[in-house]
């Protein structure tokens, strides 16, 4: 196949790579993984190059940090005029601007009518933490809920959240206490007998029970959800679930926390993606997308519950990076401009037209599912059995970066092939990187079968 900007010369890794990956291997532990065995040497929109001069398509998106795109144009102008000014002063020491203003913007744009403060910090598990603990001191409870097969993080208690042992929980017990995981919707999984809202009325039905036999709705502060599970495999609810777990957390006094790392800042075709399920979270942990590759993230919330807090309860030496702040202001610019969310969406039509052109070409594609820009392909062994391949998953991504796209697998199973490019790849560069997985699905096919 002829290629405008997808081309690998080299095998993987390239003779620089290869150097640098057994430096790599010498000084850097085994624990901290990686998904294709090369350097970046430039970046820039959906394209990526190594140190071998390798160029390929991102269909990765630095697991989904990247929506506006690798060095925008906008993003690099703001951080050259930040660094020019000052770089760190530790916003709990002396304050600047840029922390009011994105915390301004962002707090108008989340969803809902309640007036929201905002709050940040420099990473996704941090921002979860935060959201706990502000929940806990509101309510005056312990107990926290969140759901099988939810990812929510790799520290103590973002690791205790999450609901998939490996890799992110094996052998790395004892847990934090009063973390209850709940039953979510697996609508490719459901039991047979059952039609969808059967399905979803039997697992509300199951949270009635569980505050039975796991804890007492009094004890529980918070209920943690992401609208979309994204290691899980992009797990998408039904609107009545998450309306009905919302519901729920009203009755009860307990307040409803929206994971929204993956899916905030256009991911879904949405600035967060619960707009979709029409509730709005007390609380919203927020970062990936939001800075384009800085480390900040963020906890949005209510007022009076984020006011929960006394002075000096919350913060961090780097929290909300001016670096990181000036990154998110330019990221809502471009997203304004460009009309990112919108552009999600047709990026989400035009991929999901194409999964089905491959389910119909393909047995081992179980299912095809997406939310606006946030696409999936379950493998699976048989339609009939649903047995998850997750071997033949691994091929298949090891067969698109030998074709110069980068792709990630996710899935509770490791047989789920996801989505997370940028969204200002051009049509052009989107429908190549598509027809070279189709590629390497048929001939990682033909090689199992031939």
């Amino acid at each position: 196949m002829n290629t405008k900007f997808a081309n690998v010369k080299t095998e993987l890794p390239g003779p620089k790579a290869k150097k640098l990956l057994d430096r790599r291997h010498d000084v850097v532990p085994q624990g901290v993984g990686y998904g294709v065995p090369t350097f970046v040497e430039k970046a820039k929109g959906a394209l990526l190059q190594d140190v071998d001069g390798n160029h390929f398509i991102d269909l990765a998106g630095a697991i989904g940090c990247i929506n506006v795109g690798h060095s925008h144009d906008t993003v690099v102008s703001a951080l050259h005029d930040q660094v020019d000014r000052y770089i760190h002063t530790g916003f709990n020491v002396m304050m600047y601007d840029p922390y009011i203003e994105f915390a301004e913007k962002i707090a108008a744009l989340a969803p809902g009518y309640s007036k929201k403060k905002v709050m940040f910090l420099n990473s996704g598990a941090e921002a979860v933490e935060n959201a706990v603990k502000i929940a806990r001191k509101y309510t005056k409870r312990q107990a926290v809920v969140s759901f099988s097969g939810g990812f929510h993080g790799r520290t103590l208690m973002t690791m205790s959240l999450t609901g998939k042992v490996r890799p992110f929980k094996y052998e790395y017990g004892p847990f934090a206490p009063e973390v209850y995981h709940a039953p979510y919707p697996y609508n490719y999984r459901r039991p047979e007998s059952m039609n969808e809202e059967e399905y979803t009325d039997y697992l509300l039905e199951q949270v009635e029970s569980f505050f039975i036999s796991e804890v007492d709705p009094s004890q529980v502060a918070a209920f943690i959800m992401e609208p979309v599970q994204g290691e899980s495999g992009f797990i998408i609810p039904s609107k009545k679930f998450v309306q009905g777990i919302y519901e729920i957390c009203k009755q009860h006094g307990i307040l409803f926390i929206a994971d929204e790392i993956q899916t905030g800042f256009g991911r879904t075709g949405k600035y967060f993606g619960m707009e979709h399920f029409e509730v709005e979270p007390d609380l919203i942990a927020i970062s990936k997308s939001m800075a384009a590759g800085l480390p900040i993230s963020g906890v949005i919330g209510r007022d009076e519950v984020m006011d929960s807090a006394k002075p000096g309860e919350l913060g961090g030496t780097y929290c909300g990076s001016p670096l990181g702040c000036r990154a998110g202001l330019a990221v809502l610019e471009v997203m304004e401009k460009e009309n990112i969310n919108e552009r999600a969406d047709m990026i989400g039509e035009k991929v999901m037209e194409r999964f089905k052109n491959m389910y119909d070409r393909f047995d081992i594609i179980g299912e095809y599912r997406g939310l606006g820009a946030m696409c999936a392909l379950e493998l699976v062994k048989g339609r009939d059995s649903k047995e998850p391949a997750k071997e033949l998953t691994g091929q298949v991504l090891k067969e698109a970066h030998k074709r110069g796209v980068i792709v990630l697998k996710a899935g509770v199973h490791d047989n789920v092939v996801r989505l997370l490019m940028p969204l200002v790849i051009t049509d052009e560069q989107l429908n190549e990187a598509l027809n070279i997985l189709e590629e390497s699905i048929e001939a990682v096919l033909v090689g199992v079968n031939g």
